[in-house]
């Protein structure tokens, strides 16, 4: 018992030396989408659903909850926002080509007909990024819609 107890107070012990660091946060200009919605053109609404959705992880600009400040759960956050970043990050639309685009239009609502995103592990604690069947069905209309865009101006390009 003597030795459950020396670990106990040892773990307690890192979890407050863990407070005082932290990742750091990822917290960008707003301005950064401007080119993804000046490109995209997502109505108020899809705008709505992306920023309740989708942007926290793949944006620079996410929202940090309370709970974001107690370690270890910061770098479980970092990673789970550094992973969705690296696979689509909105805030470097205009970094992307015309088929890196409409590759990344056309897996976001692969992944949302799916049931792939956004992840469980974020709707469990954002109850309003759970998507109803019409939201997905407004994303995937959006979605057509920018993919052909992105088709014309491709196609003009060349």
């Amino acid at each position: 018992m003597k030795i459950l107890k020396k670990i106990a107070v040892l773990a307690l012990f890192i979890l407050i030396i863990l407070q005082f660091f932290g990742p750091e946060k990822n917290i960008g200009d707003v301005s950064d989408l401007e080119p993804f919605i000046t490109e995209t053109n997502p109505s108020a609404s899809v705008q709505t659903i992306l920023k309740t959705a989708c942007y926290d992880c793949h944006s620079s600009n996410t929202r940090y909850p309370w709970y974001s400040n107690i370690e270890p759960v910061s770098y479980w956050m970092n990673d789970h926002v550094k992973h969705g970043k690296d696979e689509l990050n909105f805030s470097e639309w205009s970094t992307y080509s015309v088929k890196r685009k409409d590759h990344k239009l056309e897996e976001v609502i692969e992944e949302v007909e799916e049931g792939h995103m956004p992840i469980s592990s974020y709707t469990w604690t954002h109850g309003d990024a759970v998507l109803t069947e019409a939201q997905i069905k407004e994303l995937a209309d959006w979605v057509t819609e920018a993919r052909a865009v992105l088709a014309i101006g491709k196609e003009q390009a060349n």
